[in-house]
């Protein structure tokens, strides 16, 4: 029930409002985002009139993005297996050299120049020609490896080097002119001369050779398919007895000849191609 002023209607107190007034479409004139469900001034009901292409673009938008995580950590997963299964089969092909031990068999050992030398487990041979021209090497090696042993190059050192004492640039080792390779668990021998007295190293070594002063050399060697590079340092090691030498296929030579003895001991190992000393 109004009562009526000039101009102007009032609602008499405890009765209901009358109901705003609706647009064509059914919305609130007075307040068109509220009957669009969302608060004033916030906008959140513009979702309700968001088109079938945009709502399916977001949800395969969605998708990819979950399945482009997914994919990143099965990735790492995949690399990380791979890289394990990886160092395991080269496990399987590293070679790793030691001095021969006692009771190893007798091993010949020839040069170019028809030299001939013997070596039994862990003896070294490090001897000077009559004419001080010739500087003969070698010793026996033995494979705690499981994979075969390639010999490639070796670095003369004319005393001996202790600790972990870094080793010389590989571009400086000398090639080996004779195919050498240790079997995995199995004996071999390394082999080598100075044949040039004019070099610095070959009037040292005729010089520790004559005071029986240790020597070192470090080999280079590799797996069969030249890789897992490794040096391993060993030293020669004066003895505190003589060796007898004796001639092939004969028990008690005539006259028998006695020569300083020698023996090689194992030094250190690096993995060049992991950066690593053991």
């Amino acid at each position: 029930m109004l009562w009526l002023t000039s101009n102007h209607s009032f609602p008499l107190a405890g009765s209901v409002p009358p109901w705003p007034a609706r647009t064509r479409d059914g919305q609130d004139a007075a307040c068109p985002r509220a009957s669009r469900g969302g608060r004033p001034g916030t906008g959140l009901g513009r979702m309700d009139h968001m088109s079938p292409e945009s709502i399916a673009s977001l949800t395969t938008a969605a998708g990819t993005l979950v399945l482009a995580v997914a994919t990143f950590g099965s990735t790492r997963s995949a690399n990380r297996a791979s890289r394990i299964a990886e160092r395991s089969l080269l496990a399987t092909l590293r070679p790793l050299l030691v001095h021969a031990e006692l009771g190893d068999p007798r091993q010949k050992i020839g040069y170019a120049d028809q030299h001939w030398v013997h070596v039994d487990g862990p003896e070294a041979v490090f001897e000077v020609s009559e004419h001080e021209d010739v500087i003969y090497l070698a010793f026996g090696l033995r494979n705690v490896g499981s994979g075969i042993a390639i010999l490639h190059a070796w670095y003369p050192t004319p005393h001996r080097v202790l600790g972990t004492q870094q080793h010389p640039p590989v571009e400086e080792f000398r090639s080996l002119t004779r195919a050498l390779y240790v079997p995995p668990g199995g004996l071999g021998f390394w082999q080598g001369a100075l044949r040039d007295p004019s070099e610095q190293v070959f009037a040292d070594f005729v010089k520790a050779a004559a005071s029986r002063q240790a020597v070192t050399i470090d080999v280079l060697y590799s797996d069969m398919n030249g890789g897992q590079r490794t040096i391993t340092r060993l030293s020669i090691l004066p003895t505190q007895h003589n060796r007898q030498d004796q001639m092939d296929g004969q028990d008690q030579p005539e006259p028998q000849q006695s020569r300083p003895a020698w023996i090689a001991s194992i030094g250190t190992h690096w993995l060049l191609d992991e950066d690593v000393t053991r």
